[in-house]
């Protein structure tokens, strides 16, 4: 990548820096058009596989993929930044000797695919010799030539650039007319095209579509300079442009305006004004022992910390630990069967298959058809997340199907599912929730956080904070994180809304690996009650 494309993508703020640098800054109207004929993608997949297998390999798999991205990006009524990348190449994967190997390209011939199959190959025969045990897949029936697509009613990348400007500019207008003294807001359209083949017999042609609305609002107090922030309540998703309709029958009342299947952005900019104002008032917490109402807006970061990274298998084996760490939950403690994650109302599940979600795909990058486990259920460990090469290690013969690459250039590997809490069985309100509650403490939205090494001990933030008194909401707190340790949090959880008020949340760029590679998964529960957990003043300091 060139100065110029780097200096262009740097303004699209943090989403730029999750672009392959094989991307190519490209014109509105390319994210449009057509990208290689089916016919052809399963040609040049022969070429690699027929390649791999003469050379020795006793599997292949190829993965052929065109990833598009716009990110749309302003601040006040200014657009700051637009930018439109395409990706497109080959990557193929092969066991050679028992070893794995892998390499890339973007020279999209039959002759330069067969090079990148040959290096692969030579790469696995060569590092074959430092193998100590064979790499030992899970068996994959073939699934012949089949596609999946991400249900959507409206593709963003055919929606015309200026309506996504008018209405970022409608969004910033709502917030500044409602008192706020800055907004920035933007759009990040993701579309993965991707196609993967394999020695087992599998040609898979996917299309798969992502989105988010994210913008933060801050209020300033004029007199005495300090400010405030609220950031919206909008989740990313796996939906197309209808997600931002904001359908009245998406919208859940409570202290503000919340959203499920669709998102009404300029609705929330102005509540979010609004309340950063109402923030710069707000009671400073006192610390103590308190009772956590938590809505869905919130919980979903506190289950992927928690939850989700700690019961990825390779992070609990220490293939992680020089990046992002290990885990406490190791599997002396799931092969005893006995472990109390959480309480008996916890049962938390993992998946590819939720609609909307991020994560969810027909296939995943090993070509395993997706589906759904469980991960900790009536409170007590049962399962991790594992792919092919190392479901054996669990005594288990089939993948999870989660495994995934963000490019055709990286290879595949364990990557989170979508990690959620069921909802509790019996019919529960947030308000039959909330009028049970002596001393507690209403939280929504996600804010800053902290976990240790191991996943263990945490501290989280959220956007807004309402004390709760008697059973009653009795106003608006500010300064408010909690914090606990994952076994001590999960076992104080005692109530949990219907189904009624499940929602998904969910991380847009959730990074792993080193060379890092980012992903997308969601994260959905209802409204989850916890008694007694530590609350701290975030304002107070010490001395």
């Amino acid at each position: 990548m060139d100065r110029r494309k780097f200096l262009q993508l740097s303004g699209a703020g943090m989403g730029a820096s999750m672009l392959p640098l094989s991307a190519s800054v490209i014109a509105e109207s390319q994210l449009t058009q057509s990208g290689l004929d089916i016919a052809v993608k399963k040609e040049f997949a022969d070429a690699a596989l027929n390649t791999a297998t003469k050379m020795g390999a006793s599997y292949a798999d190829v993965r052929i993929g065109r990833y598009l991205n716009q990110y749309v990006v302003t601040r006040e009524m200014k657009v700051q930044n637009v930018v439109n990348t395409e990706s497109i190449g080959m990557g193929v994967r092969v066991i050679a000797n028992g070893t794995w190997g892998f390499a890339a390209t973007n020279d999209m011939t039959i002759d330069g695919i067969a090079r990148a199959t040959a290096q692969a190959v030579a790469t696995a025969k060569a590092n074959s010799k430092y193998q100590q045990e064979p790499v030992e897949l899970a068996p994959v029936k073939g699934h012949g030539e089949v596609s999946w697509k991400t249900p959507i009613e409206k593709n963003a990348m055919q929606i015309p650039l200026v309506e996504k400007v008018d209405l970022l500019m409608e969004v910033n207008k709502s917030a500044l007319d409602a008192g706020a003294s800055f907004i920035n807001s933007m759009l990040y359209l993701v579309n993965e095209q991707k196609y993967f083949a394999s020695t087992d017999g599998s040609y898979i042609d996917q299309d798969v579509h992502r989105l988010w609305s994210p913008f933060s609002v801050t209020a300033v107090d004029k007199k005495d300079g300090g400010f405030r922030t609220r950031d919206g309540l909008g989740m990313p998703v796996g939906r197309g442009f209808e997600y931002l309709d904001g359908r009245a029958e998406h919208k859940v009342q409570s202290q503000t305006v919340l959203y499920g299947d669709s998102y009404d952005m300029v609705e929330d900019a102005r509540l979010a004004a609004e309340q950063a104002q109402e923030k710069l008032k707000a009671k400073s917490v006192k610390p103590g022992k308190y009772d956590l109402v938590l809505d869905p807006s919130h919980l979903w970061l506190t289950i992927h910390e928690s939850v989700g990274h700690p019961l990825e298998l390779d992070r609990v084996l220490g293939y992680e630990a020089n990046f992002a760490g290990t885990s406490f939950a190791t599997i002396d403690k799931w092969r005893s069967g006995k472990f109390k994650y959480g309480s008996d109302k916890v049962n938390l599940f993992a998946d590819k298959v939720q609609p909307g979600s991020l994560g969810a795909v027909g296939y995943d990058d090993e070509g395993v058809k997706t589906g759904s486990w469980d991960l900790v259920k009536e409170g007590v460990l049962t399962n991790y997340q594992a792919i092919r090469d190392q479901v054996h290690m669990l005594d288990q013969k089939e993948s999870h199907g989660c495994c995934y690459a963000d490019s055709w250039s990286n290879v595949q590997f364990q990557r989170m599912a979508n990690v959620s809490l069921l909802p509790g069985k019996e019919e529960l309100s947030l308000d039959d929730m909330i009028k049970d509650v002596e001393k507690g403490i209403y939280i929504v939205g996600d804010g800053s956080f902290s976990i240790d090494q191991q996943r263990y001990n945490f501290q989280f933030g959220g956007q807004l904070f309402y004390e709760i008194e008697d059973g009653k909401i009795t106003g608006m707190l500010e300064d408010v994180a909690y914090q606990s340790n994952t076994q001590e949090f999960w076992n104080s959880c005692s109530q949990i809304c219907d189904k009624r008020d499940y929602r998904l949340g969910g991380s847009f760029f959730d990074g792993k690996g080193q060379p890092m590679q980012v992903s997308a998964v969601s994260h959905g529960s209802s409204t989850t009650r916890f008694d007694g957990v530590n609350v701290i003043n975030t304002k107070r300091k010490l001395g």
